[in-house]
């Protein structure tokens, strides 16, 4: 899950055009935080997400509309 959560924000951030010191200085962490984040190594916590979201202008649950679905899937209707 961390690492399709870095994917996506990777993915956001070039769409939008934006490097990873600009993207880590409107958080107030450093770029090589960023890099964690994308890589999967950090796991990025509901408060920093959430403002990740609102620099990349996306809702939260962009981060894991897929991921929702793809877990329905795997593991079927709660019984």
């Amino acid at each position: 899950v961390d690492k399709e959560v870095g994917q996506l924000l990777k993915r956001r951030r070039k769409t939008l055009s934006v490097s990873q010191q600009a993207l880590a200085g409107r958080l107030g962490i450093t770029f090589q935080q960023v890099q964690k984040y994308e890589k999967g190594a950090n796991r990025v916590s509901a408060g920093r997400l959430r403002d990740m979201a609102i620099v990349l202008d996306v809702p939260v649950s962009y981060f894991f509309d897929g991921l929702v679905s793809a877990s329905k899937q795997a593991s079927g209707p709660l019984s």
